[in-house]
């Protein structure tokens, strides 16, 4: 299951960065911006909630 969880955030990152890319040519800022919009994205696994969403909720609970 690990796998196929892998290979479906493989072709998130996809629609953004063509395979293959070497990331060096990417600025940071550039791939903040995509990692930004991964983790904005609502996943089935989380009941529809964001990783972000539940990043923070799980960091408020600790603090």
């Amino acid at each position: 299951m690990a796998m196929r969880r892998e290979r479906k955030h493989g072709r998130l990152l996809r629609q953004y960065v063509p395979k293959g890319t070497d990331l060096s040519t990417y600025s940071h800022a550039k791939l903040n911006v995509v990692a930004r919009r991964l983790n904005e994205r609502p996943r089935k696994t989380l009941n529809f909630d964001t990783p972000a969403k539940r990043f923070h909720q799980s960091v408020a609970s600790t603090g």
